[in-house]
């Protein structure tokens, strides 16, 4: 009785906190600093589109170290491809109604251009750090802000949000899916996907990149084909789909225009939590590559965040919304709005995915399906929340035998987190993922709101050069920016 009454206060606990983080004024900051780095880069995410493609293949053979652009894209795509593309889309419909989804889509086209600001400030205050390139918020705050507190601060958080407190949600998301589809203990699921992380982090960086580059589009290229399947077969209602979803989105539905301060914040929640745009971490994997300018991997990295909000996430609505297996529930009244009229679902979770799916085929093979694709995209983002773990790790200890007991006790630390997670109900595990985004969405954001000048004139120097028909080289010199020492002629390595 005592331990379940200490369960209930846990829960309720991290329900409010989480509450306060996300409340109005996160959401009014997302979205405002996204339309701002949108405007000040003249919409750098629509104009530069064909050229993030190329660059994803490119490389700067000048620089001997580091991962190439298409790695550093893959690892962030795997942080961003997990469970909130199949769990967190079900979440963002179940309590805000279809309308959500447009909200994940403006959050997405708007946070591409937080994506590009962050990534390119990374690399302009990257270090190299026994070999490997590291940066992100800490770096650049320190460097660019002069702000050692904050950066200590972002540092922490990062450590605690993506070694402890983000990953159990994915593991969470893996240990109910097979539960589901194969009635296997939640707990051996837990200690097979503890062991498996346990194998690729020894590798460090370098195996995280080769599993990340094999194993994250592949998926999404899966499952994106398994979508547009679901979706010619329901081809039809299509048009109604749509309408739903605009009008929802504006408050303009008969059924769900009572929720809108709902679809809002759910829609902004669940895309920042998906396609990470302004979160923090998207930068510190951004500074791993060798780019020849700054500006190169911010591209890369703006062009992640379409992948999986405008394509991943898409997918997983249109077929939830398409055939119709989902529930929409009002989170402040807890009265049902919508009842799935094909199946019976709870809450939101990936049973909504799976009952899609089990339109198409046998519910047991549905579940089979979207476990194994929930499988590899919650792992591989596991492993870059252990590499955004690492930096901050790295960051506060520095070089040296503290570092090296540091990074060990990371590995432990993260692999028991996934364990527990995969024991733990999902409310609490998204409580405390949602926590740990929010802490550094409010760090990261003003940061880059302060430095976003700097990646402006980078821009410009970058377009300069492009326009001579030379390719861009930085100087951070000559465009006034202090502190990149990465960059300076005498200390770079080519």
């Amino acid at each position: 009785m005592h331990s379940t009454l200490l369960s209930i206060s846990f829960e309720q606990a991290t329900s409010t906190i989480s509450g306060w983080v996300w409340g109005p004024a996160l959401i009014i900051l997302c979205l405002g600093s996204a339309l701002l780095f949108s405007v000040l880069t003249r919409f750098v995410q629509v104009r530069r589109f064909g050229e993030m493609f190329r660059l994803l293949f490119s490389t700067d053979k000048s620089q001997k170290v580091g991962i190439t652009s298409f790695q550093a894209f893959c690892i962030a795509l795997s942080g961003r491809v997990g469970t909130g593309n199949i769990v967190g889309v079900a979440t963002a419909i179940g309590y805000g109604g279809p309308g959500a989804i447009v909200w994940m889509w403006i959050i997405a086209f708007l946070g591409a251009g937080s994506a590009f600001v962050e990534a390119t400030l990374a690399q302009i205050y990257k270090e190299d750090h026994h070999g490997q390139y590291r940066g992100g918020p800490s770096y650049y705050i320190e460097k660019g802000l002069r702000c050692k507190w904050l950066a200590v601060l972002f540092a922490v958080c990062s450590a605690v949000a993506c070694g402890v407190l983000m990953p159990p949600v994915q593991s969470n998301g893996i240990a109910i899916a097979f539960a589901n589809s194969l009635n296997i203990n939640q707990m051996y699921i837990g200690i097979a996907t503890a062991f498996l992380l346990g194998l690729v982090v020894i590798g460090g960086v370098t195996r995280i990149a080769k599993v990340a580059q094999l194993v994250a589009p592949f998926m999404a290229m899966l499952y994106i084909l398994l979508a547009v399947v679901v979706l010619a077969c329901n081809i039809t209602v299509l048009p109604d789909v749509f309408s739903d979803m605009l009008k929802g989105a504006f408050g303009m539905h008969e059924m769900f225009g009572g929720i809108l301060g709902s679809t809002i914040a759910w829609g902004v929640k669940r895309g920042i939590y998906s396609n990470e745009a302004g979160q923090g971490t998207g930068p510190i994997v951004a500074a791993a590559a060798k780019v020849s300018h700054p500006v190169k991997q911010g591209l890369v990295q703006a062009f992640s965040v379409y992948v999986d909000t405008l394509l991943v996430c898409t997918a997983t609505a249109v077929m939830i919304l398409a055939t119709k297996t989902y529930n929409v529930m009002d989170a402040n009244t807890g009265l049902q709005l919508f009842t799935s009229p094909v199946a019976h679902l709870g809450a939101p979770d990936v049973s909504y995915t799976s009952a899609a799916v089990g339109t198409l085929l046998s519910p047991w093979v549905a579940n089979i399906v979207i476990a194994v694709a929930l499988t590899f995209f919650a792992f591989t983002t596991i492993l870059a929340y252990y590499y955004y773990a690492e930096t901050g790790i790295v960051y506060l200890f520095g070089k040296g035998k503290r570092e090296h007991i540091a990074i060990w006790v990371l590995r432990i630390v993260i692999i028991l987190a996934v364990f527990y997670g995969s024991l733990k109900e999902a409310k609490a595990a998204w409580d405390l993922g949602d926590i740990g985004v929010g802490a550094m969405a409010w760090i990261n954001i003003i940061s880059i709101l302060l430095l976003s000048p700097r990646v402006i004139r980078t821009l410009r120097d970058y377009e300069k050069q492009k326009k001579e028909g030379k390719e861009p080289v930085f100087d951070p010199k000559k465009l006034r920016i202090k502190n990149a020492k990465f960059w300076e002629r005498d200390s770079r390595d080519s």
